[in-house]
């Protein structure tokens, strides 16, 4: 199983807003990090968004932001939201009725429980899990974090 180019970059859009602490993130910005284009990542924001899995601000100072907690935002959601299509073989599909063992085959159950297995793998992983592996994630996306105020000497 192959997952399409637009969800590995809905997680790369997911990981980035982690890795900036809440703060809201542009997608320029994140187009850049990536370096892929902006209309790309607008198209890929709209099921996202639609999800709840971000959230968008408008206007001048506005952006985009994770929809609920990193930790409670799991891969499997996003496979869920972005790809279409599960079928790992043409028997997976709806109508398949070509074959005569379309609905006793060992086949189509191994594979089943293939494509179950990756799904509970998916479950297990969060995107808090994908920045926490990353401890210099921001450095790598180019993300500065504002400087902390230095506390006055007493």
């Amino acid at each position: 199983m192959r997952l399409t180019r637009q969800t590995n970059y809905a997680m790369r859009i997911l990981m980035y807003c982690a890795a900036n602490d809440g703060r809201l993130s542009r997608i320029p910005e994140i187009a850049s990090a990536y370096t892929v284009s902006e209309l790309f990542l607008f198209k890929i924001l709209q099921p996202l968004v639609e999800a709840r899995l971000v959230e968008t601000v408008r206007g001048r100072n506005g952006g985009v932001r994770l929809g609920r907690p990193a930790d409670q935002i799991t891969l499997f959601d996003v496979v869920r939201v972005t790809e279409e299509n599960f079928a790992m073989a043409e028997c997976f599909e709806n109508d398949a009725t070509e074959c005569p063992l379309v609905d006793s085959c060992a086949l189509n159950s191994a594979l089943r429980e293939a494509l179950n297995a990756f799904f509970d793998v998916l479950m297990r992983h969060s995107i808090a899990d994908l920045v926490a592996e990353r401890p210099n994630m921001r450095g790598l996306l180019g993300i500065e974090l504002p400087a902390q105020p230095q506390a006055l000497a007493g």
